[in-house]
């Protein structure tokens, strides 16, 4: 069976039972007290491990994986290039990117839900715009294309009540963001049927400013936009451009695994028991479920 490219999310379960992580933070009080030098360590100390990562990837036959949002702990709220050891951290992502785009590694990211570009606040929409610039200007760090190749990718957020002018504010502050930043974002569908179908960010969204849809298989079944399965993800496909793959996110309900009705059936599963339906179409698929790389493994060995 030909399978679509698959990928995983952000941790590596194998390298973490050495130590191998990229998700090294800490709290404001212990920034507050230890200061920028010991943030631009564990800065550093996630850049080495995101290259390990990056290079177990390619030796294990994976070739697609989202980067955790953690790599430059309170990096939107601090200057990179102050960072004490920001030119080391900057020869190590070098390294890293290079070997990534020698070996076709694909490399993404997810910024989390508190990016509301559709947020009435301005200070919420500020933090947004530092946030979703801070990981640009990380993927610039590692070289990678200022594309959705190399994707940023959000949710709107909300619709505060009306989806239309929630859709109007989230384009009026995406024309904010850098040009490089505009250039990887892409946007997603929801899990609730209240908030934004791949139908809904067809029309209100990519038609007005041009930003990829990345389909969601398991928010789609919460959120359908009166669209198919099929339909929903071949309309998200003709979103991309032509020569770049686009990339769907695939997981399944921990809820309905477990046989729980006490778990939301939006959780995701550990692993994946279903075959990831690409209906004839060329795609990337990033695998969302809890057990990580395992799960792609599984999936891999379960299908051929």
């Amino acid at each position: 069976m030909n399978l679509p490219t698959l990928g995983y999310a952000c941790i590596n379960t194998e390298l973490r039972k050495i130590g191998v992580t990229t998700n090294r933070g800490c709290k404001a009080a212990t920034l507050k007290k230890s200061g920028i030098q010991y943030a631009s360590k564990l800065a550093l100390e996630n850049a080495k491990d995101l290259y390990k990562t990056i290079v177990w990837n390619h030796q294990n036959g994976i070739n697609f994986f989202r980067i955790s949002s953690d790599v430059l702990p309170w990096g939107s709220k601090i200057n990179i290039e102050d960072y004490p050891d920001y030119n080391e951290i900057r020869s190590v992502l070098e390294l890293a990117g290079k070997f990534a785009n020698t070996h076709g590694q694909r490399l993404t990211t997810h910024p989390g839900p508190f990016n509301l570009l559709a947020s009435p606040k301005e200070d919420v929409v500020l933090n947004t715009i530092g946030d979703l610039e801070m990981h640009s200007k990380f993927f610039d760090l590692l070289n990678l294309s200022e594309s959705p190749y190399n994707k940023i990718n959000i949710h709107i957020g909300a619709t505060y009540g009306n989806r239309e002018s929630a859709a109007r504010t989230w384009l009026t502050n995406f024309k904010r963001l850098s040009s490089a930043c505009r250039s990887r974002l892409t946007v997603e569908n929801d899990d609730k049927a209240s908030m934004f179908s791949v139908k809904d960010l067809y029309s209100m969204i990519h038609s007005e400013v041009g930003v990829p849809i990345v389909f969601d298989y398991h928010h789609h079944k919460f959120c359908t936009g009166d669209l198919s399965e099929q339909d929903a993800l071949e309309l998200a496909i003709s979103t991309w451009p032509k020569d770049i793959v686009p990339v769907t996110h695939y997981s399944e309900s921990k809820s309905l695994h477990e046989n729980d009705s006490t778990i939301r059936l939006q959780a995701h599963s550990d692993f994946i028991t279903g075959t990831i339906n690409t209906y004839g179409n060329t795609i990337a698929v990033m695998i969302e479920a809890k057990a990580k790389e395992q799960a792609l493994i599984t999936y891999k060995k379960n299908q051929t």
